[in-house]
């Protein structure tokens, strides 16, 4: 298959970043450069791996979710996704989707019937939840910024971001984002970063026992003069983000060193770690799929 895009990496004077002074070398975390894998959607968001071997990602416009496998072939698997957004997995597998148009998080049960996690706060409608993540103790973290509701039909006058615990009960934990948006953990998870879509920055919070944040920073500026901002986000097992923005995805590391940039033909979205060995990032970007191989395996969704 066709290899696009390019690699930058460590210091190159005619990049569109400039010269970036890093002890670590984008090399020592790619194996090869990024090929498309499907193409013809309206525009993909929330890719997740299935363990089972297959990529799952959502058709915002189009109201599906499609499933993708190593064969080439794509199928729908659910239409209409109350135009999903960003999907992950539960620790029982079971999947996890914000729904942009129904503003809600849903999980798929077993059996294929859908519960809805959460759409009020406070008794007012969430504006259109975006991304998400789930802890090792199950709980959820997702953000909910207005793209998917119109000012008008909009409840609440803040974009937050909130956790679901395992009982079910709904916590606001941060509402000073302007556009929350992509969000990880930190492999020991201590650590949640969040991404400002907005601001075009990341931030660093602590995670408490009880599961709120605290001490909140920015690790990452990614304001440059270059088309994109700060989206979807992914965490490798060495503590580097993976963060979709201006130019491609950052790869960045746990102190906030922007090692590089993985660049596509298309401006990716979001991304997700993906195969058996958890090595392949897979990026939507705008009407495709594209993966890369890396040296360092991602964290892996369940």
């Amino acid at each position: 298959m066709k290899t696009l895009g390019i690699l930058v990496s460590g210091c190159l004077s005619f990049s569109i970043f400039g010269c970036m002074d890093s002890q670590a070398d984008l090399a020592d975390i790619l194996a090869g450069e990024p090929e498309r894998i499907a193409t013809g959607f309206q525009f993909t968001e929330g890719p997740v791996w299935h363990s089972d071997g297959y990529l799952l990602f959502s058709d915002i416009p189009a109201n599906r979710i499609v499933k993708w496998t190593p064969d080439g072939k794509t199928e729908t698997f659910r239409e209409p996704s109350g135009n999903s957004n960003g999907l992950t997995y539960d620790r029982a597998g079971r999947l996890i989707a914000c729904e942009h148009g129904n503003r809600r998080v849903s999980r798929t049960e077993p059996d294929g019937t859908i519960t809805v996690l959460a759409e009020r706060y406070n008794e007012k409608r969430l504006n259109s939840p975006n991304d998400v993540v789930v802890k090792s103790d199950g709980s959820i973290y997702f953000t909910d910024p207005p793209y998917g509701v119109s000012e008008a039909e909009r409840e609440l006058d803040f974009q937050g971001v909130y956790r679901i615990a395992p009982d079910g009960t709904l916590t606001l934990l941060i509402d000073d984002f302007d556009r929350p948006n992509g969000l990880a953990f930190s492999p020991d998870e201590k650590s949640l970063y969040i991404d400002d879509t907005a601001h075009r920055h990341v931030r660093a919070f602590d995670v408490l026992e009880d599961g709120t944040l605290a001490n909140g920073r920015i690790l990452v500026d990614m304001a440059i003069d270059a088309q994109g901002s700060p989206d979807g986000m992914k965490v490798d097992t060495a503590g580097n983000l993976y963060v979709t923005g201006a130019g491609g995805t950052w790869v960045v590391s746990p102190s906030g060193e922007h090692l590089g940039t993985i660049v596509t033909a298309e401006l990716p979205a979001n991304c997700a770690f993906g195969d058996s060995d958890n090595k392949t990032l897979y990026i939507t970007a705008r009407t495709s799929v594209y993966r890369v191989r890396l040296k360092i395996e991602g964290m892996k969704t369940f």
